[in-house]
């Protein structure tokens, strides 16, 4: 069983009672959703949440960044997940809060995206 996988299951077991939360493997990594919505992301053995104007305080006085990754043309930053405090993944009440918000962020996200009309055939 790889890392990735091993932090993926603790993961879940943490946020168990948070309802359903389940990972989907991506990449060398994993998403985390609550029901249908993404909030969450593993890569690298961190644990990346959502991120929205409700919550960045948290991470940014924690001192946290958001995820990058680097490409052929440079370095990509992803602003909207940011790496959780890893000592969170010791205080499993701290942890479920900060997923809770992280959740939160990825539905208002979600709520503020124009919904996509589909063109009828020509």
């Amino acid at each position: 069983m790889a890392h990735s996988d091993k932090l993926a299951e603790y993961l879940l077991e943490l946020l168990a009672p948070l309802g359903p939360v389940s990972a989907r493997r991506m990449f060398g990594g994993a998403r985390l959703f609550h029901g249908g919505t993404m909030f969450g992301l593993l890569a690298r053995e961190e644990v990346f949440f959502k991120v929205g104007e409700a919550n960045r305080a948290d991470y940014e006085a924690a001192g946290e960044a958001p995820f990058s990754y680097g490409t052929k043309h440079g370095e990509h930053v992803l602003t909207s997940y940011w790496r959780c405090p890893p000592e969170l993944l010791d205080d499993p009440d701290e942890l479920r809060d900060w997923a809770r918000k992280a959740v939160a962020a990825a539905l208002a996200a979600a709520k503020a995206k124009p919904k996509r009309t589909r063109k009828p055939p020509p």
